[in-house]
């Protein structure tokens, strides 16, 4: 069996959950094993029945009072009798910052580790070999898992699209889970300071990294974006730079965007970046290396120079207006 964590606020989905569950079903199929969904809560939740819509054996709500705000004790526990109760070869999760704070807690107390912020894998004889990026996004290594079951798996945003998520009809069913004493208080959750451009908005996005060089040429960026009736938008570097203003930053501490286009100009991929954007429909990328991570996730890549690129593209776009 396979166990995917469904992570939510209140009932409501975090979308990544769902590329976990394409994730899960992607390796079910490979290695022949069933897939479940979990979802702590403290009551009858209402996602689960959103979730059983899913080609998935069945979803299971691990239930009790204190799962209702997330505390890494709470959920360290109810994980820790779910994982018991279910014997799963695999707990697989997406790499999100809640998952980060509680899913080591829950391997170490197995005795198991976590491979984490996985952005591919093969199954090659019924063992899975994971590949991470490490030095910051340089290489890629390929680890496989030794020891006993369970394997605790999670995977970088963007590594799944949550739409191919295959659907189907599960069975949903309440595990009433015990949860001992929580060390911390929940603070009221963090505001961000509203934005006087609303990218979330925006149909096409042409977005610039590093790979710009200098403020005057995101002049270029911008009749790219006239061109095409885009909105002009940036990586966090920009950003910090003041290059555009910080309402343009799009990623972990800027918007969260799902254009039906996406172009991103000298942007390598960082994960802070990934997750503001990889919902996009199309995501378009040009970047001079070829191993730049935001092609993992590109439907269509360009590898070269942004200059030499970027005036062809607005010329093409100007002779199919007429």
């Amino acid at each position: 069996m396979i166990l995917v964590f469904i992570e939510h606020k209140n009932c409501v989905l975090n979308k990544t959950s769902l590329e976990a569950i394409a994730a899960a079903q992607s390796i079910g199929k490979d290695l022949g094993l069933k897939v479940s969904a979990v979802i702590p809560c403290d009551k009858d939740c209402a996602l689960a029945q959103e979730i059983a819509q899913y080609d998935i054996e069945k979803v299971i709500v691990a239930k009790n009072e204190k799962l209702g705000t997330y505390t890494p004790d709470a959920y360290a526990d109810a994980w820790e009798q779910v994982i018991k109760a279910t014997e799963p070869q695999y707990i697989v999760m997406s790499h999100t910052y809640q998952v980060r704070d509680f899913a080591p807690k829950v391997a170490a107390r197995l005795g198991r580790e976590v491979v984490g912020d996985v952005i591919r894998y093969s199954a090659d004889g019924g063992r899975l070999e994971l590949t991470r990026r490490i030095f910051l996004g340089k290489l890629d290594a390929d680890v496989t898992i030794g020891g006993d079951a369970p394997y605790f798996i999670t995977f970088q945003s963007g590594a799944f699209r949550g739409d191919s998520a295959a659907e189907g009809s599960a069975a949903v069913e309440t595990m009433d889970v015990q949860v001992g004493d929580i060390r911390m208080t929940a603070e009221d959750p963090f505001q961000e300071a509203k934005a006087t451009v609303d990218l979330s908005k925006s149909q096409i996005i042409v977005a610039v990294g590093r790979g710009i060089k200098s403020q005057e040429n995101i002049a270029l960026a911008q009749q790219l974006a006239d061109a095409l009736g885009a909105d002009l938008a940036a990586s966090r570097p920009i950003c910090d730079a003041e290059w555009l203003p910080i309402d343009r930053q799009i990623g972990s501490s800027g918007q969260t965007v799902a254009p039906k286009v996406y172009i991103a100009l000298g942007i390598s991929g960082a994960i802070q970046h990934i997750v503001g954007m990889k919902n996009a429909n199309t995501i378009i990328a040009i970047n001079k290396d070829a191993e730049a991570p935001i092609f993992d996730i590109a439907d269509y890549g360009i590898v070269g120079d942004l200059f030499d690129a970027v005036p062809v593209m607005i010329e093409e776009i100007k002779k199919a207006k007429g």
